[in-house]
């Protein structure tokens, strides 16, 4: 039970970075995800590994929401990224729960979601915020995908996502040059 949890927990959080754009809605996505992962990592026999998933996870939530004062949940237009979420939680559900042989549902539905979440917010988004936000996710995500093998890999991965989730937020994210000469854009 406590593994549906936090797989649920992880999607909520990769929902979160999806329809916020504002660096402390982006935060929350980030906590809750990392949340998720690191109790994913503990249920999964790997403590070393969800201590450095959690270090790593909260270190780049506390670095996102420091550096925003504004929210930005759900902006005008945001109606496709929540049916995004909503679908893409489902299809991800199903494909973990049915198609798939094994155990382990809550911890491949909390890796197929984050990761299609994540790379469907980086292909909408130009925002240097965001984007750093999405690798951070992507790491944690792709640090508990070893775990899905038969064979445990160790803590290694675990330890390599959570410095990556940690360093990738310290890049900076001063304003960026648009794609028309003379837009700005960015924050």
């Amino acid at each position: 039970m406590i593994e549906v949890a936090s797989g649920f927990l992880a999607w909520l959080g990769a929902a979160f970075i999806v329809l916020a754009d504002g660096r402390r809605g982006l935060a929350l996505g980030m906590g809750l995800l990392t949340a998720g992962f690191a109790v994913l990592a503990w249920m999964g026999g790997e403590p070393a590994g969800a201590v450095a998933v959690a270090a790593g996870g909260l270190i780049g939530s506390v670095r996102c929401w420091r550096s925003g004062v504004t929210w930005g949940l759900m902006p005008a237009g945001s109606t496709p990224r929540l049916v995004l979420s909503v679908a893409s939680g489902l299809v991800a559900w199903w494909v973990a729960a049915s198609v798939t042989t094994g155990a382990g549902a809550p911890l491949r539905f909390a890796v197929l979601v984050v990761l299609g979440l994540m790379g469907a917010r980086l292909l909408a988004s130009h925002e240097t915020s965001v984007v750093v936000t999405c690798i951070a996710a992507f790491a944690l995500a792709l640090a508990a995908a070893p775990s899905l093998a038969t064979t445990s890999p160790g803590p290694a991965p675990d330890f390599i996502g959570g410095l990556i989730a940690a360093g990738v937020m310290f890049l900076p994210t001063g304003r960026t040059q648009g794609a028309v000469k003379g837009r700005v854009g960015g924050g």
